[in-house]
């Protein structure tokens, strides 16, 4: 016997849409009070309503929690309209840093500075504000500098599951993300 969550789904999606931030699926369960099974129904369900032509929303996984999204498609050609301010655009220089820590982390000011080969105060600062990066720990050398890696909000900005899904680099493109010396 098929069972039928109709109830148990919109609820599930109705948590979903309040939530501002990817819920993880043991959340969704403590919220809804739901198993963990009946929640994963509910949200296989949601992903073959979602999947159907006529819908232009879609169950996204970013930074291992889930969250209901404009597809991909859609978004594109919305994003300059409906973009949060968060999402505004980023300079070259700026998306030049954010690659660098995104590759190379953990890492310093110094090493970024070293590899673009000019002051990032400024692109640090501007991606701090924005949380697309925050301090991971202190490096253990003389000093103590701190390193930064990337945050959710750089996985959501990007519409990423992890880490683990940047682009890989070619050899040559790998050598720029390299302290030299």
């Amino acid at each position: 016997m098929e069972l039928r969550l109709e109830k148990e789904t919109a609820l599930i999606e109705t948590i979903l849409y309040l939530e501002a931030d990817p819920v993880e699926e043991a959340s969704l369960s403590r919220i809804s009070g739901f198993s963990r099974e009946v929640v994963e129904k509910a949200l296989e369900a949601l992903a073959e309503r979602y999947a159907k032509e006529d819908s232009g929303l879609e169950l996204a996984r970013i930074g291992g929690g889930i969250v209901i999204a404009p597809k991909k498609a859609y978004w594109d050609s919305l994003k300059e309209r409906y973009g949060k301010k968060n999402d505004s655009k980023l300079s070259k220089a700026a998306l030049e840093t954010l690659s660098i820590i995104a590759y190379s982390q953990p890492i310093t000011r110094g090493e970024i500075e070293a590899i673009r080969g000019v002051s990032a105060d400024n692109m640090m600062r501007l991606l701090l504000e924005r949380e697309l990066i925050r301090e991971v720990g202190k490096k253990d050398v003389p000093g103590k500098p701190v390193q930064y890696g990337t945050t959710k909000e750089f996985l959501k900005f990007f519409r990423l599951g992890s880490i683990a899904e940047l682009p890989k680099l070619d050899e040559t493109e790998n050598e720029r993300f390299e302290l030299n010396g």
